[in-house]
């Protein structure tokens, strides 16, 4: 393949995914990571591109936003480990949130039977996973419905969320990094994520490496927000230091 013929693949993937990785991309094209730098360096001069770390994002594309069926067949096995170990943070009793998300819905599938909690939720994938549990006392939050999230937003979910005080939230996010904090694609998501913040007493952020270092278009809180973030070994260890200076706990599973 020629480089002219790479570079459009790149982009094509990029646009399609949201964002390119270095590494990903050598392994794919059969070629060393240097190379794959210069075609990334080579797309931003030509405005198409803009370097994040690890990668690449399309220029003008901080709104992109893959549907629920992408992003749950993207690190499928890191978001799996992550699931696992957030199942050490997860109380046999008392109150938690879960956010929507496609590692939140992995997380809600292991739940064990021994649990006798109250959970509360506005996605609906989610929800259905969980209604069937014997230990738990389900409640679904209500609002208008992102069909691209299958989660509920807007003021009925704000307002509700608003009279809630839980002992645990899980909560995800579309990227995150010490400078730009959580982002999200969406505006109405991003307020209920704020509540969310707002409504626990202890927050676990889960989010897979990839998400390291993206920057969306609406922020919805500050790394120092999180308690606790639960991650893949995939997320450079100077990128754990740095958020760990800043007070959240790191724990790479």
């Amino acid at each position: 393949m020629y480089a002219q013929e790479r570079r459009q693949e790149i982009l094509r993937l990029a646009r399609e995914e949201g964002r390119v990785e270095v590494v990903t991309l050598a392994e794919g094209f059969g070629v060393t990571s240097e190379t794959v730098r210069r075609d990334l360096k080579a797309l931003g001069r030509a405005g198409l591109l803009r370097r994040v770390h690890g990668g690449a994002i399309p220029i003008g594309r901080l709104d992109f936003e893959p549907d629920l069926g992408r992003r749950e067949a993207t690190a499928v096995a890191e978001k799996e480990r992550i699931a696992r170990a957030a199942l050490e943070e997860l109380p046999r009793e008392g109150s938690v949130i879960l956010d929507a998300g496609s590692t939140t819905a992995a997380f809600a599938a292991l739940f064990p039977s021994d649990l006798n909690l109250t959970v509360v939720t506005h996605a609906l994938p989610l929800a259905a996973r969980l209604a069937d549990h014997p230990g738990i006392e389900l409640h679904l939050i209500g609002g208008r419905v992102r069909h691209r999230t299958r989660a509920a937003v807007d003021a009925w979910a704000l307002r509700t969320y608003g009279e809630i005080s839980a002992d645990l939230v899980f909560l995800a996010t579309n990227g995150f990094s010490p400078d730009t904090g959580l982002t999200t694609p969406d505006l109405a998501e991003a307020a209920v994520k704020r509540a969310l913040i707002a409504a626990g007493r202890r927050v676990v952020l889960l989010a897979d490496s990839g998400k390291s270092g993206r920057e969306h278009f609406a922020r919805f809180g500050d790394l120092r927000d999180v308690d606790l973030l639960i991650t893949d070994t995939g997320l450079d260890p100077r990128d754990a230091r740095e958020i760990e200076a800043g007070g959240t706990e790191v724990r790479r599973a």
